[in-house]
């Protein structure tokens, strides 16, 4: 009988052990659907078991049958494998059918919630297999046994009563759980060995996967945030990251700058080098930029059309420029750009630059097609047509005001009351800045919609009564203001840098001049003198035949624009240059070099004379017809291409070449290489601000190589 028993006791083991493997360890069961007999509280089905065919016992994850939901086979599992729990069901049996039901309700309610028990955090005692809590209970608080899901206290981490629970409860888990308790380290599931637990308490070897990978992401937070490179010596970096991964030393700030920043540096320039070496057209935009703490630089940055017709905008470098700005210096540094990076003369298409007289001769020094920025260009003209002596005094007026109210926390307490009870919107007043575009419209249209809100708090005041404006003043702002707000939409943008921009200028002056800055009869005399004054400086500027053929050429290869917006008189020599161009793109791949030529022949030998194939009766009629030449295919396909349907101005021109360059093969080569022009240089003049950042007050040693390899990073990653 003995042995009998431990036969039995085998045989539960080698139960319990198989079924933890087939339900992952501690897979939760689901309860009976429908059930109503209380035995049912200690079996269930698994998830993946739809139909609940077959029955598993809580306790002990046996296997029992019970044909047709006849409940004796339970039972006896029960009386024979749990005393316990056979007890506990005979008195809920005989309790009254309501309270039973109850009982089974909230059997089953609990049973909802196994799904959401999780382990203890951090626990190493194998008696918390079987216990768990809630995942609601973020504390871990409430510790609720994972067979029978009863609350079991343990205070103070003390286990003591969880074992006591097992042995009252539970008597097979609580004979396993003592095995594994004395069981030898290593075969538990939930010990380690001291080797083991020696290794996770050592730090990380700088060889190893992990350190490296740590140290990556926090070379690409320091260049792409533009940290500074001492933020990791400092204590509150280390705590953060020692919280993170305690097995993890963060290096010097040495390291970081002598080997982890110049090896990414290094990984992303060999990427960017892949990249331009693949292209073939690309535009360059050219600006200058000024440390305020250490001499200037001047960069470039690149805009290209990947093969994938996607625009990519990259800052190439920035160079240390000590020398004096003049025209003949700057055109040696672009061009020793050019050449560190290994990109041909030739392929330049044109190179977008301020307005500066020194970078206008350095283009024309290098012989570049030139484009001043639009930005600045609209600004310049804007700043012609307020010459005006009355807009000059409304404009200082206008910037006393601000000035009095951002010095003043007590008027700007007292605008925001009176702006709550006049109903106005709690907007501050914006200051001008000279080199932010279009912030003097603002400050004057901020000006203008709190006047009476600004009249009320000046009034309060003695010492700045002086300040309220005047109507006269009102007006002047007002003619201002309408003539410059519609402008400042095409400002904003005409400044991105991943879209199309040198094909939108000519139909944005078409524009100025048809409607956003035509003069309109209800509009007083000064705003039509703004107007005027504007739109002649722009057109002026835009005027130089160089210039404005380009616009044309940029013009004609958007599909949304087209000949749409060139002058009649001018389309058809518009279409011949397009010709020229594309010829002359295509011949050096169809004609080799004379030299190649030349030494291929003295190097192989002339092939074998192919047979004489016999003539068809097709090529008779080829013969007549003539050969079409190369100028009047390219034509042709130039025809087609006007001639397609009209395009919507939302559509992205690059997604409309993507999907029919197939078509027009040849067109797509001169549309690759013009609509990649910038119109405005202000993606090269965000990234050479950055040295706001960059150089800062504590950081004014840092060495040009390291400002370069740094603003590279901080753009390009």
């Amino acid at each position: 009988m003995a042995k009998m028993e431990k036969t039995d006791s085998e045989q539960l083991e080698i139960v319990i052990s198989g079924a933890e493997e087939e339900n992952g360890g501690t897979e939760a069961l689901l309860p009976k659907r429908g059930a109503v007999s209380v035995v049912w509280r200690y079996f269930g089905f698994k998830k993946s078991d739809k139909d609940q065919q077959t029955i598993f016992c809580k306790i002990c994850l046996a296997k029992v049958s019970a044909t047709g939901g006849n409940t004796s086979n339970l039972r006896h599992h029960l009386r024979r494998r749990h005393v316990p729990e056979y007890e506990e069901s005979m008195k809920l049996k005989g309790a009254s059918s309501f309270t039973s039901q109850i009982l089974v309700e909230i059997s089953e309610g609990e049973n909802e919630e196994t799904d959401e028990l999780v382990p203890k955090r951090g626990a190493h005692s194998v008696v918390w297999r079987y216990f768990g809590f809630k995942k609601s209970d973020y504390n871990q608080k409430n510790i609720l046994c994972t067979i029978c899901f009863t609350k079991v206290a343990a205070g103070g981490g003390n286990t003591s009563n969880l074992l006591h629970h097992l042995s009252r409860r539970h008597v097979s888990e609580y004979e396993q759980c003592i095995k594994l308790k004395f069981a030898p380290f290593g075969s538990a599931g939930g010990q380690q060995s001291l080797q083991d637990a020696l290794a996770r308490g050592a730090p990380y070897d700088r060889k190893s996967r992990r350190w490296i990978d740590i140290t990556n992401a926090i070379t690409l937070h320091l260049a792409k945030d533009m940290i500074a490179l001492n933020t990791v010596e400092k204590e509150g970096f280390k705590q953060m990251v020692r919280t993170l991964d305690h097995r993890y030393e963060v290096p010097s700030r040495k390291y970081f700058s002598q080997v982890a920043i110049p090896n990414l540096y290094q990984k992303h320039k060999a990427k960017l080098e892949t990249d331009l070496g693949a292209v073939r057209y690309f535009a360059a935009t050219t600006d200058m930029w000024f440390s305020r703490t250490m001499e200037p630089y001047f960069g470039m940055t690149v805009h290209f059309i990947s093969d994938d017709w996607v625009l990519q905008s990259h800052c190439l470098q920035t160079s240390y420029f000590p020398d004096d700005h003049t025209g003949e210096l700057l055109a040696a540094g672009l061009q020793e750009v050019l050449d560190s990076w290994g990109l041909p003369e030739n392929k330049l298409v044109a190179i977008t630059t301020d307005d500066g007289e020194d970078v206008k001769k350095a283009v024309e020094i290098n012989k570049w097609a030139g484009l001043q920025c639009f930005g600045h260009k609209l600004h310049l003209a804007i700043e012609k047509g307020l010459s005006d002596e009355r807009i000059q005094e409304a404009i200082g007026m206008c910037k006393k005001i601000v000035s009095t109210f951002s010095s003043s926390s007590k008027k700007r307490k007292d605008l925001a009351i009176v702006q709550n009870y006049l109903g106005l919107p709690n907007h501050v007043l914006t200051v001008e800045t000279p080199t932010r575009w279009g912030s003097r419209q603002v400050m004057i249209q901020r000006v203008l919609e709190q006047e009476r809100a600004i009249s009320h708090v000046l009034k309060e005041d003695k010492k700045s009564r002086h300040l309220l404006p005047s109507w006269q003043d009102l007006e002047v702002l007002e003619a201002v203001n309408k003539a410059l707000c519609p402008l400042q939409d095409f400002t904003d943008a005409l400044s991105g840098e991943q879209y199309v921009g040198v094909s939108y200028l000519k139909p944005v002056l078409k524009l100025f001049n048809a409607s956003i800055l035509a003069e309109d009869e209800n509009d007083p005399q000064l705003t039509k003198d703004v107007k005027r004054n504007v739109l002649a400086d722009l057109n002026g500027k835009y005027s130089h035949p160089v210039v404005d053929d380009l616009l044309d050429m940029a013009s004609l290869l958007d599909p949304r624009f087209r000949t749409k917006y060139t002058d009649e008189e001018k389309v058809e020599r518009v279409l011949s240059r397009a010709v020229e161009e594309i010829v002359s793109l295509t011949k050096p791949q169809q004609d080799p070099l004379p030299g190649a030529a030349a030494s291929g022949a003295e190097s192989e030998p002339d092939p074998p004379p192919k047979p004489k194939r016999r003539k068809t009766l097709a090529s008779f009629f080829k013969s007549q017809g003539g050969a079409v030449t190369e100028e009047e295919s390219v034509r042709e396909e130039l025809t087609v291409y006007l001639q397609a349907a009209d395009v919507d101005s939302d559509v992205n021109p690059f997604d409309w070449w993507r999907c029919r360059q197939t078509s027009f093969p040849r067109v797509a080569k001169l549309a690759r290489r013009y609509l990649c022009i910038p119109a405005t240089s202000a993606p090269s003049e965000r990234a050479f601000s950055a040295d706001g950042n960059l150089v800062p007050c504590h950081r004014a040693a840092l060495k040009p190589d390291a400002v370069d390899r740094l603003v590279f990073l901080a753009q390009n990653l």
